[in-house]
């Protein structure tokens, strides 16, 4: 979409602008910014790395957010720890 220079502020004003939920791999987001400031919900994937084999593990709990997520809340997706 060309946003590829947009520092973390003004990505997030952005994406308001188009979008209702943000989803980022940026750990660090929620420490940098207020989100609380900005018209949107923000979805954090915390996967073992980027690639898409390991946030596609995230999804179903990513798609699960979606349904109860509001605009200004932060949510947190991490793997779901395995149980023997």
């Amino acid at each position: 979409m060309g946003w590829a220079g947009l520092t973390n502020g003004a990505l997030l004003e952005k994406a308001r602008q188009y979008f209702d939920v943000f989803l980022t791999a940026d750990r660090n987001l929620s420490y940098q910014q207020n989100l609380k400031t900005f018209d949107i919900a923000v979805v954090v994937l915390q996967a073992e790395s980027t690639r898409l084999i390991d946030t596609l593990k995230l999804m179903p709990q990513v798609l699960t957010s979606l349904e109860t997520i509001q605009s200004g809340q932060v949510v947190l997706i991490r793997p779901e720890p395995l149980v023997f």
